[in-house]
């Protein structure tokens, strides 16, 4: 790693630590850094309730937005390489559709069920599990595909047909459903990070951290694909093998995070682009540790904006990441001029 690279990382890690703590301390209560300070490591605040808001919600919040951030930016970094194509995104393989079906499902359908079982599915741990089954049915579906298929681009069309067909079928489940149950819906869809505890968190790392194990492990790969399928081939890259282990790393991360936080636009497909603009390089030893810390500190700079400081509204997180972060990347991409890919 050059000097110019390290300070660059440091730079990044001082400005997550920056976000972090303005994200913990800014809210409808606003909170001193002092005082958030404090309370992370065990001191007594001079309000009890201070520390209640900080340990129980708020930093479970913001580390729920540091996985969301590094881990769509991750997983849209690795379906960029895979697919050398700088539309795509951690959801191109119809991962964020097959969730919002199973969600659509339960929420929408709900009617089909009644009573006892339809406020058990309509539950916060319902909808986790309805859209995990919804990704890993997708996710099956497009591995027993590449298994088959020799083409990766026929496998980004392919991914793209199952988006297709699974947001027809919401469509017409939203047509026959109630006033009400498009709501809830919707409301799902605006996406959310406050909504979980530590317990959820837990498991919900466990998870992200296979899905990074994943894509640390595939770096290599990543790299070597850069040059070409059939350039990596005369290297010794296992292709159908390093494939598969780069679509079920996005799967993971991107599937997990949809579950159990709703769709988060425009992270997944921006943050690899911007980390290009600023690192220059398509190292992914590089890219990849870049990606994690940018992609996170961006989630927390748009959740603190959608919480609105001292104010009782919260805005939806999915509208702010796209209207914070997509002219940043239009302003960086007509400076530079050029795209590094």
């Amino acid at each position: 790693m050059t000097k110019n690279y390290r300070f660059s990382f440091i730079a990044l890690t001082l400005i997550l630590v920056v976000c972090l703590f303005m994200n913990i301390s800014l809210g409808s209560v606003s909170i001193p850094f002092n005082a958030v300070f404090n309370s992370l490591l065990g001191n007594t605040l001079e309000q009890d309730s201070w520390g209640h808001i900080i340990q129980n919600y708020r930093l479970p919040k913001a580390i729920t937005a540091i996985i969301v951030g590094s881990g769509l930016g991750i997983s849209g970094l690795l379906m960029q390489t895979l697919f050398r194509n700088p539309l795509a995104g951690p959801f191109v393989l119809g991962i964020s559709s097959g969730a919002s079906l199973g969600v659509a499902l339960i929420i929408l359908g709900s009617g089909l069920f009644g009573g006892v079982f339809a406020a058990l599915f309509i539950s916060k741990w319902g909808i986790v599990i309805a859209a995990s089954l919804g990704s890993f049915l997708v996710l099956l579906s497009v591995l027993m595909v590449s298994i088959k298929v020799r083409d990766t681009m026929a496998i980004l069309i392919i991914g793209l047909m199952f988006a297709s067909i699974t947001a027809a079928i919401v469509s017409v489940l939203s047509y026959f459903g109630s006033a009400q149950q498009l709501q809830q819906y919707v409301f799902w869809g605006f996406g959310s990070l406050g909504n979980l505890s530590w317990n959820d968190l837990s498991i919900f790392l466990i998870i992200y951290g296979l899905g990074i194990l994943g894509s640390v492990f595939s770096i290599k790969a990543l790299n070597t694909l850069l040059l070409g399928e059939n350039y990596a081939k005369s290297l010794g890259l296992n292709i159908k093998q390093s494939r598969l282990i780069i679509i079920i790393t996005t799967s993971l991360l991107a599937g997990t995070i949809t579950a159990f936080t709703g769709p988060i636009a425009f992270i997944g497909l921006a943050i690899p682009h911007l980390t290009r603009q600023i690192f220059n390089t398509s190292n992914h030893k590089i890219l990849l540790p870049a990606v994690f810390l940018l992609g996170a500190i961006v989630m927390l700079i748009c959740d603190s904006i959608a919480q609105v400081p001292n104010s009782d509204y919260t805005l939806p997180i999915n509208a702010i990441t796209s209207l914070v972060g997509a002219p940043v990347v239009i302003w960086l991409l007509v400076r530079k001029r050029r795209m590094v890919f």
